[in-house]
């Protein structure tokens, strides 16, 4: 029997693979399931895959046995906006459903799947254990994100979440508008050079100066990109009053002369 899921498998070939090979105990909760993600994978932190502008989607590893073949095979999904991508990564053959999670884990990293989100440097992330709370964050539905589109939601607007304006376009706007050929961007002031918050890195300096400077050039490639395409762009930097820029968003759809309902976010009411 070979060893690491090399995709050449010797063993069961008059039988169906074990079940300890690759079934997990029934009735496990979601923190279990998690945590032997996380063990298999070698820590929390390897098991990111970019999925572009800045973003990244914690992955997990599935083992099946396809109907009629008795051999394992491993899988690496996630989930992005909505949609849950697989990727096939290769066959694996040990006897324990562990090895072959650890095995699966191993053919993302050589097929170069997997990439460890960053740590802005000069953060208060100074601990693993703080680092890893930030890598988990989500790259869509952060708080400014979900505060403009409930205010917009409020105001009678509709729209599609996280999605490509232009299908060939690489490039994924937080609010589309699609009949009004809007994107909107909410950016956050670390990672697209805020001009009132950003402030260099002391550390890595002309690292992290490249890497804004970067991902300033890729936002103005996207303005010109959709611009040439007929759609209009609007970016809300994260510090901004998400009432003021929810009613620049609906001047952009229904336009200047349409006068927007008042813009305030519901009181949430407090426990006695």
């Amino acid at each position: 029997m070979t060893t690491g899921g090399t995709g050449r498998q010797s063993g069961w070939k008059e039988q169906t693979a074990p079940d300890r090979a690759w079934k997990g105990r029934s009735g496990r909760g979601r923190k279990a399931l998690a945590a032997e993600q996380d063990r298999a994978a070698g820590g929390r932190e390897r098991r990111y895959v970019p999925l572009g502008d800045e973003r990244y989607a914690l992955a997990s590893v599935e083992l099946k046995v396809l109907p009629r073949t008795r051999r394992i095979r491993a899988y690496l999904r996630w989930s992005d906006g909505g949609r849950s991508p697989a990727r096939y990564l290769g066959q694996v053959d040990a006897d324990t459903r562990r090895a072959n999670l650890i095995a699966g884990w191993g053919l993302a990293a050589r097929k170069g799947l997997l990439e460890t989100p960053p740590t802005p440097p000069d953060s208060w992330a100074s601990s693993d254990a703080v680092r890893a709370v930030m890598r988990a964050n989500r790259g869509r539905d952060t708080r400014p994100e979900l505060r403009l589109r409930s205010l917009l939601h409020r105001a009678g607007l509709r729209y599609r979440v996280s999605t490509r304006p232009l299908p060939g376009l690489r490039r994924t706007a937080d609010l589309v508008f699609t009949k009004a050929h809007i994107a909107v961007f909410v950016d956050g002031c670390f990672w697209h050079g805020c001009p009132e918050h950003y402030r260099p890195s002391t550390r890595n300096s002309e690292f992290w100066q490249r890497k804004i400077e970067t991902n300033r050039a890729r936002d103005a490639e996207t303005d010109l990109r959709l611009g040439e395409a007929g759609w209009n762009v609007v970016r809300v930097w994260e510090h901004e009053d998400p009432e003021e820029a929810a009613r620049r968003v609906w001047t952009a759809v229904r336009g200047p002369e349409a006068q927007p309902p008042p813009m305030c976010e519901p009181h949430r009411r407090q426990r006695p």
